[in-house]
C-alpha cells in the first residue's frame, strides 16, 4: 500500500520518491523470499496447486516454438486432461506431452481437473511411439492430483493403461526428460513420469498419495494434513534427498504463480541443460543409463 501511494507521488512529479519507492520494494523482495523459504510441507503443498500457477498450456508459448497439438488415442476418445503435440525447443524437434487442470469452471470441468481417463494415457502412449518413430526427444509435464479413479475409467482398463505406460516409457529409444509443475499425484503421474530425468520445480510436489487423502486415511479426519505432509516428505528438496528426482528447477523467489516469464526461462534453461547431453548418447547407452537409474529407486539399507 504505502509503494503505491508513493508511486501516485511519484507520477504528479512535484516529489522525488524513487529511491524511497527502491529501498520499500527491496524490504518487499527480501520478506517474501523469507517467508517463501521457510514454507512448511503443508504449505509447498497448497504452492503447487496455487491457482494462478503457470500450467503446460502457459509454459509452452513461453519455452517453445511451433507446437503442433495432436488428439485422440486412435482407439475411442480424446482427454483433455492430457495435452500433446511435437514443438521446437531452440530449434530441436521435441515431442511433448503434459497434464492440464485448466482455469475456468468451464475449463476444469473439460480437463477433469488434470485427472486423466485410460484414453488419455493411451494418446501419450501414441504420442511417445511417434516420437520413438521420428527421434524426437520427449519431454513431459507432471501437474495431476491422479488418475481418475471413476468408475467408467476402470471400466476402459486404467490400470492396464497406465502399467503399459511404464513399460513402454522404461525400453523408448529416445530421451525423456520429466519435470513435475505443480502436483504429482500417484500413478496418474508416474504414468508420464519414467525416463533419464526427473526434475521438479522448486514449489512443486510429487507424492504416492496426497496429504489430505493420506490424513483421511490414517486419522479419519484431513485436518491432520500437516502431519502427513511432513510424513510423506513430497517436496522437490524431499525427493532429491531422497534420490528420486535428478534436478530441482529454481523458481522465483515469490513463486512462480507470481512471476510465471521468470519461471519459464529458467525451466527453459533447465531442460536445455539437461536435454543436451542426452542427445550425444548411443541408444543402447541411453537405455543403460534409465534402467540403471530406476533400479536405483527403492533401494534401501537395513541397519
Amino acid at each position: 500500500m504505502r509503494i503505491e501511494e508513493l508511486s501516485c507521488l511519484a507520477q504528479d512529479g512535484d516529489v522525488d520518491v524513487n529511491s524511497e519507492i527502491a529501498q520499500l520494494q527491496k524490504k518487499r523482495d527480501e520478506l517474501v523470499e523469507k517467508t517463501y523459504a521457510k514454507a512448511s510441507r503443508a504449505e509447498v503443498c497448497q504452492l503447487s496447486r496455487h491457482p494462478d500457477r503457470p500450467g503446460f498450456l502457459d509454459y509452452i508459448p513461453l519455452i517453445f516454438d511451433d507446437f503442433q497439438e495432436l488428439k485422440g488415442d486412435r482407439a475411442f476418445a480424446d482427454d483433455g486432461a492430457i495435452i500433446g503435440g511435437s514443438a521446437a525447443l531452440d530449434g530441436i524437434r521435441v515431442m511433448l506431452v503434459g497434464q492440464y487442470k485448466g482455469r475456468s469452471t468451464k475449463e476444469k470441468i473439460q480437463r477433469n481437473f488434470g485427472m486423466a481417463r485410460p484414453e488419455g494415457y493411451r494418446k501419450a502412449l501414441r504420442l511417445f511411439a511417434m516420437a520413438e518413430r521420428f527421434s524426437m526427444p520427449v519431454l513431459t509435464f507432471i501437474d495431476t492430483p491422479g488418475a481418475w479413479p471413476g468408475i467408467d475409467a476402470e471400466e476402459h482398463g486404467q490400470s492396464e493403461a497406465i502399467a503399459r505406460n511404464l513399460m513402454e516409457l522404461a525400453v523408448l529409444r529416445v530421451p525423456i526428460i520429466s519435470t513435475v509443475i505443480g502436483e504429482g499425484g500417484s500413478g496418474g503421474a508416474l504414468a508420464i513420469g519414467v525416463g533419464d530425468r526427473l526434475l521438479m520445480q522448486r514449489f512443486a510436489t510429487y507424492s504416492v498419495i496426497s496429504p489430505e487423502g493420506c490424513a483421511a486415511i490414517l486419522w479419519h479426519d484431513r485436518a491432520f494434513s500437516p502431519q502427513a505432509a511432513e510424513a510423506l516428505k513430497p517436496t522437490a528438496e524431499d525427493l532429491r534427498e531422497l534420490g528420486i528426482n535428478d534436478a530441482i528447477v529454481p523458481e522465483p523467489a515469490c513463486g512462480a504463480h507470481r512471476a510465471p516469464k521468470q519461471a519459464a526461462s529458467m525451466l527453459k534453461s533447465a531442460l536445455r541443460s539437461h536435454l543436451e547431453p542426452l542427445l550425444t548418447l548411443p541408444v543402447e547407452e541411453l537405455l543403460r543409463q534409465r534402467q540403471a537409474r530406476l533400479r536405483k529407486v527403492g533401494v534401501f539399507e537395513q541397519g
